[in-house]
């Protein structure tokens, strides 16, 4: 795949799963933008249960700082109301170290989680884990939010 050399990432709402997309690296330009847009998006679910399905393009492998930007993002996440990620690496001769990175993000804030290879077995996942959720706090609202971001 021909990335950008900044990355790019596109996030969508689709009812109580927030769907993000991420190519190529994150450099600090695009991680911060990244942060504006997934604080915004927030403030739009808070006060509802919701999931998100993160789908990672290639090998991107993150730096220390990138990481450490990605913990406190998540802890914003799950203040907001996101009480489960599914995370799949695709296309990726680096999954195990991108795995190893998530697994360290996702425990340091305490979330529930699941790496996959595919689609569709995160997306089922992430159905299952919300049924079992209080239907009260399930946000009901279909394309709420759309972002893309690359340069």
């Amino acid at each position: 795949m021909n990335f950008s050399s900044h990355g790019s990432y596109s996030i969508e709402t689709q009812g109580n799963i927030l769907l993000v997309d991420a190519r190529g690296p994150f450099n600090d330009v695009t991680l911060a933008q990244y942060q504006l847009d997934m604080k915004e998006v927030c403030q739009q679910m808070h006060g509802q249960s919701w999931a998100s399905l993160v789908t990672y393009y290639g090998s991107s492998i993150f730096t220390p700082e990138a990481e450490k930007s990605l913990i406190e993002i998540t802890k914003y996440r799950i203040k907001h109301g996101m009480v489960a990620n599914a995370s799949v690496i695709l296309n990726s001769s680096h999954a195990d170290l991108q795995q190893m990175q998530l697994r360290r993000v996702y425990q340091s804030a305490e979330l529930t989680f699941h790496v996959f290879s595919d689609i569709d077995s995160a997306k089922d996942w992430l159905t299952e884990y919300l049924a079992d959720q209080p239907t009260s706090k399930l946000a009901s609202t279909k394309n709420t939010a759309y972002y893309q971001y690359s340069l």
